[in-house]
């Protein structure tokens, strides 16, 4: 009998644990559960058994591929995959695959109510902004940009994006605004929204020179990754531009420093929350159960990304 570990340092919802369950039962394994585990050797120990597991921001080291001597298939339940070590599991035969766009809704909801609890002072009392009228950016078209899109439009904002992978055609469909630089975007916009990946390519590629463009008062709302941010960069704006707020799901290599110098210009949640919701949770993770499931009856691969 195949099984599939599910090892979360940030368990799943109830309600998606239960879905996991019976796609995996049904299919005749055996679900294996660690949830808020501490240590690396913890997860070393579970996996020492599974034919194929299951993570969300859980890191997948080399180590963890080593102590997985039967491991097939890691998938992990969001879009990102930047936490598991895809040249090592590749070395090793084991298949990686995400799952695209089953969080999408919940990061995009996540990004604009970031938005407007920084137009609205941190909900501090003071006056502040609105949206509606306001220029939004989305740096990466992808699912959770299209989401941004959608509801930025609803609260009346003016919509601008830039991607290069994404025809301006395939943007304009979706009443979007497209632009031929991320030049051109960071200039045209008070709000920017990142939703790229984190890779070589985009590591530290949001810094002062981009920054520059946008207006005293513009806002960076990253529901991305950390590591696309140059931090010094960022903080040598907010020094000159007394009203740039910095807004992110994640919280900076520097928080200390960001936390003294720019208190009410900036907010950090204080774990990454963008798939935080039973909604996302059950999508991601289901899909993720079916996904080995398929793997393993079908030989189905087709969200493989370390191909």
């Amino acid at each position: 009998m195949k099984k599939v570990l599910v090892a979360t340092d940030k368990p799943f919802a109830p309600i998606a644990l239960k879905g996991i369950r019976q796609v995996v039962e049904n299919a005749g394994y055996a679900l294996l559960l660690l949830e808020k585990y501490t240590t690396p050797e913890q997860l070393y120990e579970a996996v020492a058994e599974a034919d194929a597991v299951i993570i969300r921001s859980d890191l997948v080291t080399r180590e963890v591929l080593n102590a997985g001597k039967n491991l097939k298939i890691v998938v992990r339940a969001g879009a990102g995959y930047d936490n598991v070590d895809l040249a090592a599991a590749t070395e090793k035969g084991v298949v990686v695959m995400n799952t695209p766009g089953q969080n999408s809704n919940a990061v995009a909801e996540l990004a604009i109510g970031m938005m407007v609890y920084g137009a609205r002072g941190f909900f501090s009392g003071k006056s502040g902004t609105e949206l509606k009228g306001k220029t939004i950016g989305i740096h990466a078209f992808g699912n959770v940009g299209k989401y941004v899109a959608t509801i930025a439009k609803g609260f009346g904002m003016d919509v601008y994006a830039y991607d290069p992978f994404v025809s301006k055609s395939d943007i304009e469909s979706c009443g979007v605004k497209p632009v031929d630089t991320a030049e051109d975007l960071y200039k045209t916009c008070q709000y920017i929204s990142l939703h790229m990946p984190a890779n070589d390519k985009t590591k530290k590629s949001i810094g002062a020179s981009l920054l520059s463009l946008m207006p005293n008062d513009g806002v960076l709302v990253n529901t991305a990754r950390k590591e696309v941010i140059e931090e010094e960069g960022l903080m040598q704006i907010m020094e000159q531009k007394a009203k740039f707020q910095y807004l992110s799901d994640v919280a900076p290599d520097a928080v200390e420093a960001f936390q003294t110098k720019f208190a009410g210009r900036y907010y950090a949640t204080p774990k990454k929350m963008g798939a935080q919701t039973e909604e996302a949770n059950t999508n991601a993770g289901i899909a993720a159960a079916e996904q080995i499931r398929d793997f393993f009856e079908k030989g189905e691969k087709k969200y493989q990304v370390n191909k």
